[in-house]
């Protein structure tokens, strides 16, 4: 707990990065010097786990008085493309975050090479000819010891030989391997002689074409780059806390004792419920049309978060209230839409919109006449000022809002003669109803009192309930589509079942022939409404002047937890 005067804002405590990261200033640890990355494989877009990342990298260089790259882990062009690259600076951008340097894991191509080379004459690194299968099975187990390649021994000149062979193009693609010296009884499984280099030929290089024919595994690439780059925090998440003995061990052939080396340290990874942060299963959505691209407002991407109205605030402060730990654990998805809630409580201005639209017909009010009221933008935002909402005689509101036969405990518009007031209008009074041909209600009709005005001393006058409409001469057609939580159940991983299964039937539904005001004409895409009763909508990047689109972006409230319950 932190103490302070009253007067004083009370001071975070310290996540246990920012703490070492403060014990290696005082140590003079890299003579005080901070420098991060931020290294993406450019093979899809960013999710909200990335986001985890990006805001410790870029966060430690900024409090720090440090730097933060960003550098492109482009080591597998069968994966790659400059699609995702774009994508990903510009998400970053989105964020709120700014690059020192822009670098890639292609710029060190030659060094790493050459580091390669250096590993061979040293005896450190052989190359091998046996199948990727063959290798794997030789591994071994973590209790039992693993089998020597039949090539480790070969002569140093014939792996030095054929590894330049390989970067010709002389052999297929997993004919040959380049695979460290290290121990195949080691019991650290990553230091039974793993792979550090593979071929291949047959997928240019998005910004080296095909010069070269070889790549470089992650391992070896990740912790060499960081060096080439001057990195002194390597921070990643912690299934790569395993991989830091080698991550050490590659350093430590090349650079000498107490000369500068980057260290790596790890965080837990962010899960959430109701959702997937693997890439692979995230490709697998995609690719087999489970969801509608990378951008669909159901994915945990950010492209798909900002399309379904998330806004890079409410993202980084939904990242810094969960904190960094050594921890793994789940986030319940409910305080992801708790952070947007608050953000947008005071931003968004509060608007009408009808799902269901049903005529109510003011009897008493003058036909062909149509008077402007005025309401609040956003009465929790006293700068967000006013609008005009023009109202006559004919209105839509909710069908919901309207029962015929209605309990005691329903205080909408009723024939019982129970009073409501329009929202920011005059109290009105059911007086009868018109069906059609199926029973199906069509026409509400009611007489309103003119001195009940809102803003008016009238308009003080209290009653049970108020309800929201637009007018039928001004308002506006919309198509509006109810984004819900990808999966059904909180794990989808973790279940037995099959991965289709587990998809929420009700994730999307898509309403046509919906209602919202005339302020709406002109709302330019991704801005952020709330309708009133009913959650916070964004406009979607599809949507036009002829044809307006709203996502749902959070319920009011978290419908989720009576689900469950």
């Amino acid at each position: 707990m932190t103490i302070t005067n009253e007067n004083e804002t009370p001071k975070k405590n310290l996540n246990f990065i920012e703490q070492m990261v403060e014990n290696d200033l005082k140590e003079g640890l890299n003579g005080g010097r901070i420098q991060t990355r931020f290294p993406p494989e450019p093979n899809g877009h960013l999710h909200i786990g990335h986001v985890k990342a990006i805001c410790i990298d870029f966060g430690i260089a900024e409090k720090y008085n440090g730097i933060c790259n960003l550098r492109f882990d482009d080591t597998n062009p069968v994966k790659e493309d400059v699609e995702y690259v774009d994508s990903i600076k510009s998400d970053i951008q989105w964020l709120g975050f700014h690059w020192e340097n822009l670098y890639y894991a292609s710029d060190y191509f030659q060094q790493l090479y050459d580091l390669a080379i250096f590993f061979i004459k040293e005896g450190k690194a052989y190359v091998d000819e046996q199948s990727a299968e063959t290798i794997a099975q030789q591994k071994g187990t973590p209790t039992t010891p693993g089998t020597e390649s039949p090539f480790r021994n070969r002569p140093i000149s014939e792996s030095l030989d054929l590894f330049e062979r390989m970067n010709k193009g002389d052999f297929a693609d997993g004919s040959m391997v380049l695979r460290a010296k290290i121990d195949m009884a080691h019991s650290n499984m990553h230091f039974r002689d793993p792979i550090i280099y593979r071929i291949i030929t047959t997928h240019p290089h998005h910004r080296t074409g095909t010069k070269w024919k070889v790549y470089p595994m992650y391992d070896f690439a990740h912790g060499q780059s960081d060096y080439f780059e001057g990195v002194t925090h390597s921070l990643c998440t912690l299934e790569f806390e395993v991989h830091r003995p080698l991550y050490d061990w590659f350093i430590d052939q090349f650079v000498e004792e107490g000369a500068y080396r980057p260290k790596q340290r790890e965080f837990n990874r962010l899960n959430i419920t109701y959702t997937v942060m693997s890439k692979r299963k995230l490709l697998q959505l995609v690719e087999e049309g489970l969801v509608n691209g990378w951008d669909d407002p159901r994915m945990p991407t950010v492209c798909g978060l900002r399309r379904r109205g998330y806004t890079a605030t409410s993202i980084r402060n939904f990242i810094d209230s969960i904190g960094y730990t050594k921890v793994e654990g789940m986030i319940d998805v409910s305080l992801l839409e708790h952070a947007i809630r608050e953000d947008l409580k005071p931003k968004a201005d509060r608007v009408c919109a009808i799902f269901d639209p049903i005529k109510l017909i003011i009897t008493n009010y003058p036909e062909n006449a149509t008077e402007i009221l005025i309401t609040e933008n956003n009465p929790e935002n006293e700068k967000s000022g006013t609008r005009e909402m023009p109202f006559g005689r004919e209105l839509y509101i909710e069908r919901s809002d309207f029962m015929e036969d209605a309990p005691k405990n329903f205080f909408r518009l009723t024939p019982n003669g129970r009073e409501v007031r329009l929202k920011s209008a005059y109290i009105v009074q059911c007086t009868g109803f018109k069906k059609d041909a199926d029973g199906n209600v069509t026409e509400v009709y009611c007489t309103y009192d003119p001195t009940t005005k809102s803003g008016t001393e009238g308009g003080n006058k209290k009653v049970k309930s108020t309800i929201n409409w637009v007018n039928i001469h001004s308002c506006i057609d919309a198509e509006v589509r109810l984004y819900d939580r990808l999966f059904s159940v909180e794990d989808p991983l973790a279940s037995e079942k099959d991965f289709h299964e587990l998809i929420n039937p009700e994730s999307l539904k898509i309403l046509q022939g919906c209602k919202v005001e005339a302020s709406l004409k002109d709302a330019k895409p991704l801005s952020n409404f709330q309708f009133l009763k009913i959650g916070y909508f964004t406009v979607d990047e599809e949507s036009t002047k002829d044809h307006l689109i709203f996502n749902r972006t959070v319920s009011l409230k978290d419908t989720w937890a009576k689900k469950t319950e």
